[in-house]
């Protein structure tokens, strides 16, 4: 192999068009611009989006959405999620540590979801109705 005997594989570059060469070339007359109009000028320009003048899509449509900020900063565990956690006393940090919710969480909240056998004390951890009488009957407690 030689640096100049070196080309592309075969079919994978297409040849330039060559537009306003005649009928026969496929792209004579209006060299695929279509009929007058702005797109058909030299130098026409538009802005991306921009419908002549008419009410563009992207406005037409309704606003839809919203995404809460505050909803990075609460957490949610499951009753199964607190297996995972080493610490008899669960908080927040032994929550962290553990990996079950995120580093920038401010608040967590235990959710009736699974099945805990362990004795854990929650400390500083929100817990649901469902969620706290599970606790309770696994032999853990709850303190505010």
């Amino acid at each position: 192999m030689r640096l100049n005997t070196l080309k592309p594989a075969a079919g994978s570059r297409r040849p330039r068009l060559r537009v306003g060469r005649g009928a026969s070339a496929g792209q004579g007359k209006t060299c695929g611009r279509g009929v007058k109009g702005q797109r058909a000028r030299k130098g026409g320009y538009h802005k991306v989006g921009f419908e002549g003048g008419q009410m563009p899509i992207q406005r037409r449509m309704p606003k839809v959405g919203f995404r809460s900020h505050m909803a990075k900063t609460r957490a949610e565990v499951r009753l199964s999620e607190l297996a995972k956690v080493t610490e008899t006393v669960v908080d927040l940090e032994a929550l962290k540590k553990a990996g079950v919710i995120p580093m920038e969480a401010e608040r967590a909240k235990v959710v009736l979801s699974g099945e805990i056998k362990k004795a854990v004390t929650l400390k500083g951890v929100a817990a649901t109705k469902g969620a706290r009488a599970a606790i309770e009957s696994a032999g853990g407690k709850i303190e505010e």
